[in-house]
């Protein structure tokens, strides 16, 4: 008897893409702008995997780990906090899709052959993916759409942002170690790490990956930035004659840019037709503390319920450009999506990740973790805005 196959999602989102603006549905005019705004993000996504998909085949990813287990010194507590500020720092400069693709099989090989639990770590991974994920406009997609208005308002992402990124990663980093103190406590036998397969290549695409995050912190353009770095590692790749940590052909997410691309489309097609009344009255008005809480709430439920990134394009106009509000959805939308596996992209690569390194992590644990952080975390964030504008 025959399989049935289903349709791709990539499919799909070409067919309504190419539908919505075939019909009109989507008018001219929103198209444009769509594209205008669209392109160069997903420009950047493109480039962003490719940066990160070298560094992981120079052996960056695997380095930092087995630096953190010798640094650590056996204590399986230190072990986890030095895996915490590696999700942390990959995840604000490479963003959280990358952490959770490429962090986390290295930090469940780390736990293994250090006789620790996998689960603690891998759990603290995906946790840090989403709620480490507010700092700079690269660390995650909704940022740099809201980047694009926040320019527009002359506000400085950092400086808006910086607060609300600090308590999020502090109150899941606490809620983490409460959590899972007993587990990692004693000690582990520090074994002698492997070399670096070309110790060249490693030093550059650190090196490389270091000059790309001073230049997303000093404000340069992201795209450029990062196809620069790109070009720059996939020509010293080429010339070590090492083999291509992914085939070519898979380099560049394109089934992931096109669904993307859909959504976007998507969105701004219901908007055109009356979705943005709708939501301005879920999300209230004004930036007091109890108006940006309601919003920052609001961005969470809707992207635990159908994913963060439709849920923040569906709810930026409704935030009538104000820094503020933009600032509390982007904290909803960015540390809300915990509770629900198809919350973010991120949680779907990271449950993709461990079922390919042969760690199952119930659907029920991914839930349990989110309503244990999100609430918590929402919160805090929400009001170190306040407290700091």
């Amino acid at each position: 008897m025959a399989t049935r196959r289903s349709v791709p999602w990539w499919l799909v989102s070409v067919v309504v893409t190419v539908g919505v603006v075939a019909t009109g549905a989507l008018p001219a005019d929103d198209a444009r702008a769509l594209a205008d705004r669209a392109l160069p993000i997903l420009v950047f996504l493109a480039a962003l995997t490719v940066v990160a998909e070298m560094c992981a085949g120079a052996g960056v990813f695997t380095a930092a780990a087995e630096l953190a287990a010798r640094v650590a010194r056996g204590r399986r507590a230190v072990l986890w906090a030095l895996v915490v500020v590696l999700a942390t720092a990959s995840t604000a400069v490479l963003s959280l899709d990358t952490t959770a693709v490429l962090l986390t099989p290295v930090v469940i090989t780390l736990a293994r052959h250090t006789r620790t639990p996998p689960l603690p770590f891998a759990l603290a991974v995906l946790a840090l993916a989403n709620t480490a994920s507010l700092l700079l406009p690269v660390s995650n997609l909704t940022n740099l759409l809201a980047d694009h208005v926040l320019r527009a308002a002359d506000v400085g992402f950092i400086g808006l942002m910086w607060a609300p990124a600090l308590a999020a990663v502090v109150m899941t980093v606490l809620v983490l170690a409460v959590r899972d103190r007993h587990v990692l406590s004693g000690t582990y036998e520090v074994h002698p790490g492997r070399p670096a397969p070309d110790r060249l290549l490693l030093v550059l695409a650190t090196v490389v990956t270091g000059a790309m995050a001073v230049a997303f912190v000093v404000g340069l353009p992201t795209a450029p930035t990062a196809v620069g770095a790109a070009t720059v590692l996939l020509v010293a790749t080429r010339m070590r004659r090492r083999p291509w940590p992914v085939p070519p052909s898979r380099l560049v997410p394109w089934r992931t840019l096109l669904v993307v691309l859909g959504l976007f489309a998507v969105v701004q097609t219901a908007h055109a037709h009356g979705l943005g009344a709708l939501l301005a009255d879920a999300a209230g008005t004004g930036n007091g503390a109890a108006e940006l809480l309601r919003v920052a709430g609001v961005g969470a439920a809707a992207s635990n319920a159908v994913n963060n990134l439709p849920a923040y394009l569906a709810l930026e106009p409704a935030m009538g450009g104000d820094p503020l509000r933009i600032a509390a959805l982007l904290v909803g939308t960015g540390v809300g999506p915990l509770i629900t596996p198809w919350g973010s992209l991120a949680t779907v690569l990271w449950w993709h990740r461990c079922r390919q390194v042969m760690l199952d992590v119930p659907a029920r644990t991914i839930v349990v973790q989110g309503l244990l952080l999100a609430p918590v975390v929402v919160v805090a964030s929400t009001l170190a805005l306040v407290a700091a504008h």
